[in-house]
């Protein structure tokens, strides 16, 4: 018997020995971990660094302490050790992905010089979890500050931000968004406690305007340009606001529809408040109340419908010329967004959740009547969510969320079929 508890105890002590390395040898990080930690070895050489990740991929969260235990693990198989904030050198590991494909960058900082090290992983593979509904909504952050933003925009070379004191531009360099400019914006009035902001561009893409109370910036987009050298002029105005985002493409991306430029609709902000007074160009022929948010829907019955998020709660929609309400949006936040996929009627409605929270989250919706119906599980945000717009290709959604530290992130919201 002592020697059957002998061996029970032997074998219990191999396991505990053999299964952390086990399991980290058949995690799918392995491989890219390696690779890169090679990478940052040959730049560094032995030593110490401090070590930070940051993820702005769909990697699970859950995820990032098997990825960091494995760059830790292979960077001291290169004689580089993970070291406290107070090292002399720093590796800053970003975790992004792109259309097509995932991309691991590290930069490695050695005092006042900064190199880069990159590792493609190739088009992710994992097979998405199904939930009960229709499709799934995915989060990809594209990027941080700790300056409030407003509205966000991308083009097809630059992502713009838009603060409350300036427009920022970024372009696009080893996976990352990069600052290339900003332009301050000379604020001339008193703004209300909650700022507002709208980004459009053109529908080509060669122009875009943004707006808050009583400014008005627009920028001139040579193509052949670089971001930083664009020119960004703003002037005071009482105009009313840009509040629809025109397609790219519009004879591909709306059918029935003719090509050429489209006109967005314009509505008259209320600057002492943070909303609109229910003033709209052009004028669709019905009396519409004060509202937050408004957007076009394509609609099978209509070559043109508005659904409305009015500041009373209620949502409605705007066709045929008559007003009518929309059931099922009680849980809904006073942000919405359209969004084009393949998936279901190929129309959605993302919405941020009703309520003052910590923790936002996202959902789908379809409207095939009068009826909001849920298309999509919640999508739990890292904070709270303070503005959504289409993208541009209309097959994303940019959501601005305000974390818990304080800090903005502008993420891109896309769905998968289930």
């Amino acid at each position: 018997m002592k020697h059957q508890i002998k061996l029970i105890w032997l074998i219990a002590a191999v396991i505990g020995v053999f299964t952390p390395s086990a399991t980290a040898a058949s995690s799918p990080w392995q491989e890219a971990a390696a690779d890169l930690a090679a990478q940052i070895a040959s730049i560094l050489g032995p030593g110490q660094a401090h070590l930070t990740i940051r993820n702005l991929s769909a990697i699970p969260t859950d995820e990032i302490p098997t990825i960091r235990r494995l760059l830790e693990q292979n960077l001291k198989s290169h004689s580089v050790t993970a070291s406290g904030a107070d090292s002399a050198s720093a590796i800053r590991v970003t975790l992004s992905e792109n259309a097509h494909n995932r991309i691991w960058v590290a930069e490695i900082v050695e005092g006042s010089e900064t190199q880069i090290a990159i590792v493609d992983l190739g088009p992710d593979e994992t097979p998405a979890a199904s939930p009960a509904t229709g499709l799934i909504l995915r989060r990809q952050e594209l990027l941080s500050t700790r300056e409030p933003i407003l509205a966000a925009l991308e083009l097809p070379n630059a992502l713009i931000a838009l603060e409350t004191e300036q427009i920022v531009v970024y372009a696009q360099a080893a996976g990352l968004w990069r600052e290339q400019q900003r332009a301050p914006i000379t604020v001339l009035r008193p703004q209300s406690r909650d700022r507002r902001g709208v980004l459009i561009g053109s529908a080509n893409g060669s122009t875009f305007e943004a707006w808050l109370p009583g400014i008005r910036c627009a920028s001139s987009i040579d193509p052949t340009s670089q971001p930083a050298s664009w020119k960004i002029q703003c002037r005071a105005t009482d105009d009313p606001w840009a509040v629809t985002q025109p397609p790219l493409d519009v004879s591909s991306s709306q059918p029935g529809s003719a090509s050429g430029t489209v006109s967005p609709i314009r509505a008259f902000y209320n600057a002492t408040r943070n909303y609109f007074t229910g003033v709209i160009s052009p004028d669709l022929g019905v009396d519409l109340l004060p509202f937050y948010t408004l957007a076009q829907l394509p609609r099978p019955s209509s070559t043109a419908a508005l659904l409305i998020n009015g500041i009373d709660g209620k949502v409605q929609l705007a066709e045929n010329g008559a007003l009518k309400f929309v059931s099922g949006t009680r849980d809904w936040g006073s942000d919405f967004a359209i969004l084009h996929s393949p998936c279901g009627t190929g129309v959605q409605i993302v919405t941020s959740s009703s309520g003052e929270a910590q923790s936002d989250s996202l959902r789908a919706y379809e409207l095939p009547a009068l009826e909001a119906i849920p298309a999509s599980a919640p999508l739990a945000m890292d904070g709270a969510v303070t503005a959504l717009a289409t993208a541009q290709d209309l097959n994303g959604v940019f959501a601005v969320v305000r974390t818990a530290n304080n800090r903005y992130e502008v993420d891109r919201v896309t769905a998968l079929c289930n």
